[in-house]
C-alpha cells in the first residue's frame, strides 16, 4: 500500500521544467515535455512560461490557473520510475 503522498513545494524552473518536493521528503524535477507535445486546452497556455510559473498547490497537487493539475500520488511514482527523485538532507 502505497502512503498518500501530496506536493509540499513546487516551483517552475524554465518554461517547462517542474522542481516539486514531496510529503515523505523525496524532491525531483519534472520535464513537461512530453506533456506540451500531447497537447489539449488545458495545457495549451502552459508554453507560455508566464502561465507556467503560476503554478500553485490546491490539495498538494500542483495546479495552474488554466484548469490543468497533476495527481500527486501519480507523479510521485513516475518520478520515482523515471529515477528522477533524491532524498532531502535532514535539516
Amino acid at each position: 500500500m502505497i502512503e498518500l503522498i501530496k506536493v509540499l513545494e513546487a516551483r517552475a524552473l524554465d518554461d517547462r521544467r517542474l522542481w516539486v518536493r514531496f510529503s515523505n521528503g523525496r524532491e525531483g524535477v519534472r520535464d513537461f515535455a512530453d506533456i506540451f507535445a500531447e497537447g489539449g486546452v488545458v495545457v495549451e497556455p502552459l508554453r507560455d512560461p508566464a502561465m507556467f510559473k503560476r503554478v500553485f498547490l490546491e490539495f498538494g497537487a500542483p495546479s495552474w490557473p488554466s484548469g490543468f493539475d497533476m495527481d500527486p500520488t501519480a507523479l510521485y511514482r513516475e518520478m520515482e520510475a523515471a529515477g528522477a527523485l533524491t532524498q532531502v538532507a535532514a535539516e
